[in-house]
């Protein structure tokens, strides 16, 4: 039986923790130790900046002023190097918990963001043709201690929707609380073996949260950080959304931004969640590249292939995959953009896969019902 005054006082702090725009957060831990992450990169992320193609011929020729960001950027291999600004991702690329995969895109072949940001998240062939998401229907592949799931987003994005219940969490727009209000109610639970825990971790939750809202939302560290804990306390898939990568103009300034911003975001995550960030993979993608050439404005405009990252402990990084088309005029698709070789889909899949080791075919199934290829086979996750 459950004691009423244990019942009504849950209730209050529950209650208290919402009112001041901290997520209530379950008492328990999930029993697996497994975790996956995705970030979308809304707004089309120009990968041919973020792993430049610097061996390529045509690299120079095709990018302009957009190019001298690659000299200092640090080399992956031969053809490939990182942009300037991804630093901290450089040092997880050295350590093995990096691999980039180059000339992806998802079966969307239009430019246009609203479509292929649907495409992307649901999963399907084409725009609005499938109602849920596929993060959602990986749930339910998952056993329940593994499909709990988190959005931090002000709503739930398409990826998540569904079947399968799924939080969101974005830091209050309401006024703070004072802190003499935090005080007083935190002395209020300070005796209570049960209400003292959960009102700690919501405090902790509400500094991990900082200043996410600040800089226009773009606080990398400050949103890998809150990732982190609301990891930690009790989901285990979780997509974060980032904004802003449309550079049609002045790209190497805003550019620099947000990659800068990305990086944060992924070196905050990994010194959060600490011995977990082993059991974990992140996925990093956007819904179409840009184009090879550099505009009249200093930017790029819509193209169709980009980069795709998976970074985390569990990754077997170190390396730069795909078959790479070439950057020459007769190489590009449709004369103006990186040919895509790698389907985004069966990546996804394949790293899904191999990390919560699940079937493979069922898997691609689930997640990319309308698709007719097959999940990637290259080694992406360590055994």
């Amino acid at each position: 039986m459950i004691d009423r005054r244990l019942f009504l006082s849950a209730a209050t702090a529950s209650a208290a923790v919402s009112v001041l725009g901290v997520p209530a957060l379950a008492a328990g831990r999930a029993s697996t130790e497994k975790r996956f992450v995705f970030i979308i990169q809304r707004g089309a992320a120009d990968g041919l900046s973020a792993i430049a193609p610097v061996g390529d011929p045509a690299f120079t020729t095709q990018r302009g002023a957009l190019a001298e960001d690659a000299a200092t950027g640090a080399k992956l291999d031969t053809t490939f190097a990182l942009h300037p600004s991804l630093a901290e991702t450089a040092k997880l690329y050295s350590a093995g918990e990096a691999l980039f995969v180059h000339a992806v895109a998802s079966p969307y072949r239009d430019r246009s963001h609203f479509d292929g940001q649907n495409v992307l998240e649901t999963g399907g062939t084409a725009a609005y043709r499938l109602k849920d998401g596929w993060m959602n229907r990986l749930l339910g592949l998952l056993p329940p201690a593994e499909g709990k799931a988190l959005a931090v987003s002000s709503t739930v994005p398409m990826a998540l929707r569904g079947t399968h219940e799924v939080s969101s969490y974005a830091p209050s727009r309401l006024p703070n609380a004072s802190d003499d209000l935090l005080t007083r109610v935190g002395a209020m639970y300070d005796a209570d073996p049960q209400l003292h825990p959960l009102w700690q971790s919501a405090m902790e939750t509400r500094a991990a949260a900082g200043d996410v809202t600040g800089q226009d939302g773009q606080n990398g560290a400050a949103l890998g950080a809150l990732a982190a804990k609301l990891l930690k306390d009790d989901a285990r898939v979780a997509m974060i959304e980032t904004i802003g990568w449309d550079t049609h103009a002045n790209q190497r300034g805003r550019l620099n931004a947000q990659l800068r911003g990305l990086d944060q975001t992924l070196a905050s995550l990994k010194s959060g969640l600490g011995p977990d960030w082993a059991n974990t993979v992140v996925l990093v993608a956007t819904e179409f590249g840009r184009t090879a050439r550099i505009n009249g404005t200093g930017g790029t405009d819509h193209g169709t292939g980009s980069a795709a990252m998976l970074i985390g402990g569990a990754v077997a990084g170190g390396r730069v995959i795909g078959d790479w088309p070439g950057l020459a005029d007769s190489a590009l698709y449709e004369g103006r953009d990186l040919k895509p070789t790698t389907a985004l889909d069966s990546l996804i899949a394949g790293a899904v896969a191999q990390h919560h080791e699940l079937d493979p075919a069922r898997t691609m199934k689930t997640l990319f019902p309308e698709s007719q290829g097959s999940a990637l086979q290259a080694k992406l996750v360590k055994a």
